[in-house]
């Protein structure tokens, strides 16, 4: 008891907490979150809670969010079977990068990275033996897996260029500034490559009829400093494939004639785990010879949980030798590609999963069933009128060979008085989340906005639907209600805007004819 009374005279906060709550272990949250001490913005509480009430002070600040399985803007897996999330619950107590100590867990990522390579058909690597896997890594997201592959674009560049350039010091080779180019729709990882590594960006502008890059505009931009060209396989704005096979002939022919050894990555963040399952689509990974490294993400269409990425190489000579840093694995050798060394196995063990659990026929039904219920999406916009006119136009690739992605613009023709960024704003009041851009991205140069295509004005706008595995038929009817009636809303907020104005204007007009004769 003396304690006790010790104890509550040196804090009179928790004396405030016992005598208001009694035992803090039991107490109801919603009756004493408003009793206790105010939770600090800023400062961790002085005492701690039950497990109860911190795991509900959480729940309710994601309630706040919008849900996460409406969301269309996200590209990011949303759906995990029960023995799914208790796969994932295991990785989150194991370190990847201590190898030792878990040498069952990394030879888990080392078969899940030999699926994904063997998916994107890379050729075995002779010293296969030696490190029991391609040349590659698992990653924190698709970010990660970029940036990787940049630097060793860049390093494999400056390796070239050194000999092209003899008398240059090591200080000068450094001081040189290459250039990486690509499609005006990249992501923002490769922004994150700009700023931090020194390289320049040379931007493709595309068409907003294809938003792909091409061959010969690809060609004028490449010179003696650009380490690659980035292909993109799924554009994150339509879904449209960059023609890696054109542009990889067009390479072929161009370091033939110049002496140049110029490759292609490819940022297969959305398609990387859709093209394979799209037999109508040409060759695209390292069946052509000038691609030199693929990535993507896992938790997009490869049905991973959110954080996990995947990069491999052609080969380890000359690429991905250039970022490894060799560890010991129990008297053998490994190599660890990552940005950093410290990452939990969450990912990898959901990735392994999944390629266990769906095989090669799920993916396909996947692949097929998203397409079709994004081409029912789509066949709806592209009926859909407003006074004898299509209400919309269809931006994105179609219903096949991309994405399963809806991309489209209210028609400009019918002068409507809101845009599509204002549909994605009504759509969150019918618990939609529907993505709304404007055609236009933020050069890294200066920060400033440029137009997006060659042919459409930069504040012009558009909104996109994500279809992922966890948007069923009965999910895209009830979106398409909700986007008639936020229509429907915009329409009537539009025309009583319109008669309310009328009004004044008579009003006005009235006040000031008054008295008057004509």
């Amino acid at each position: 008891m003396a304690d006790v009374a010790a104890l509550l005279a040196e804090n009179e906060n928790l004396k405030k907490r016992l005598s208001l709550l009694g035992n803090a272990g039991q107490h109801f949250y919603a009756s004493a979150d408003a009793v206790t001490e105010e939770l600090e913005a800023t400062k961790i509480p002085e005492n701690g809670n039950a497990a109860s009430h911190c795991y509900n002070l959480v729940r309710d600040r994601h309630l706040l969010d919008s849900h996460e399985s409406l969301n269309t803007s996200s590209y990011v897996n949303v759906y995990f079977e029960k023995e799914e999330l208790e796969v994932a619950n295991l990785g989150l107590r194991i370190n990847m990068a201590d190898q030792t100590v878990y040498p069952e867990s990394f030879k888990l990522h080392n078969i899940t990275l030999n699926m994904v390579a063997t998916l994107w058909n890379c050729p075995k690597p002779d010293d296969f033996d030696d490190f029991g896997a391609y040349p590659g890594a698992g990653t924190v997201g698709s970010t990660e897996a970029c940036l990787l592959a940049g630097l060793c674009l860049k390093f494999r560049w400056r390796e070239w260029y050194k000999k092209r350039n003899p008398s240059l010091s090591a200080q000068e080779l450094r001081g040189q500034y290459p250039n990486l180019v690509l499609s005006t729709c990249f992501q923002a990882a490769w922004e994150k490559l700009f700023r931090y590594m020194d390289i320049e960006p040379k931007f493709v502008v595309p068409s907003k009829d294809t938003f792909t890059i091409t061959a010969d505009a690809v060609k004028e931009q490449v010179d003696e400093k650009t380490i690659g060209v980035l292909c993109i396989l799924g554009n994150h704005y339509g879904g449209q494939y960059d023609p890696v096979w054109e542009i990889d002939a067009m390479l072929k022919e161009l370091n033939k004639e110049k002496g140049w050894q110029v490759g292609i990555h490819v940022d297969g963040a959305s398609g990387g785990f859709i093209a394979p399952f799209q037999p109508e689509v040409p060759a695209w990974d390292f069946r052509l010879d000038n691609v030199l490294s693929i990535s993507a993400s896992g938790h997009k269409f490869g049905e991973s949980c959110c954080g996990t990425g995947w990069v491999v190489w052609r080969q380890r000579k000359d690429l991905s030798e250039h970022v490894a840093i060799s560890v010991s694995y129990l008297g053998g050798k490994a190599d660890s590609y990552t940005l950093n060394f410290s990452r939990p196995a969450t990912g990898v063990f959901v990735q392994y999963y999944k390629f266990h659990r769906l095989g090669m026929t799920g993916y396909k039904a996947l692949c097929k069933n998203r397409m079709s219920n994004a081409k029912i999406l789509r066949d709806a916009l592209r009926a859909m009128e407003y006074k004898g006119q299509p209400r919309f136009k269809i931006l994105d690739a179609g219903d096949s060979g991309c994405l399963p992605v809806v991309t489209a613009y209210l028609n400009p023709d019918l002068k409507l008085p809101y845009d599509d960024i204002d549909l994605q704003h009504i759509m969150m009041g019918y618990h939609w989340y529907v993505s709304g851009y404007k055609m236009c991205f933020n050069d890294p140069a200066d920060e400033q906005p440029r137009p997006l295509f060659s042919d459409a004005p930069q504040d012009q706008t558009m909104f996109r639907v994500v279809v992922k595995a966890n948007v069923t038929r009965p999910m895209i009817d009830h979106l398409l209600t909700s986007i008639k009636s936020a229509l429907r809303d915009m329409d009537e907020l539009a025309a009583g805007f319109k008669e309310s104005h009328l009004m004044a204007s008579a009003k006005k007009a009235a006040q000031h004819y008054k008295g008057h004769v004509c």
